[in-house]
């Protein structure tokens, strides 16, 4: 049989003693003030405030979402009165309601004029959109002038 002094593993070296044998003292183990981590407290009220901000975030979004489709709605109704308008204008001055003008097919025999015609007496040419614009206007002129005869005709009613 073999000593144990005998093996490689055995024969390693031995420990030495610690070098400067005072205790740690708490002071070595204190972290600056300004290194410091936060404390739970700390931690939880920052969550809080994260939450309620996250909270009032959404509610904001929401409501920035309600009003953008409260606005699409909006423009949508405008867009169809403004439809109905155009229709009722093209209507009143005696225009085919197409949307696009005159059909090609129809050519000058229809009584609408096509391209620009000839100013008087030096003036630009007239565009026979503007010119229909005109019409429409003065006609509209008439209509409120006679609305205003009407309604200072009718004596208001005593309460």
């Amino acid at each position: 049989m073999r000593s144990a002094g005998r093996f490689a593993a055995c024969a390693g070296p031995k420990l030495r003693e610690v070098e400067g044998r005072e205790r740690d003292s708490t002071q070595d183990w204190l972290l600056p003030a300004g290194a410091a981590p936060p404390l739970m407290s700390e931690l939880a009220h920052r969550v809080d405030e994260a939450l309620a901000i996250a909270k009032a975030s959404e509610a904001a979004a929401l409501s920035i979402g309600a009003a953008a489709t409260e606005a699409a709605e909006q423009a949508r109704r405008a867009a169809e009165m403004a439809e109905r308008a155009a229709r009722s204008a093209e209507l009143a001055t005696g225009i085919e309601p197409s949307g696009r003008g005159p059909s090609p097919a129809a050519g000058p025999a229809n009584g609408m004029l096509q391209g620009p015609v000839p100013g008087p007496r030096g003036r630009p040419p007239i565009d026979p959109l503007d010119e229909r614009l005109e019409r429409f206007a003065r006609q509209a002129d008439r209509v409120m002038a006679r609305l205003r005869e009407i309604e200072s005709a009718v004596e208001p009613t005593a309460p």
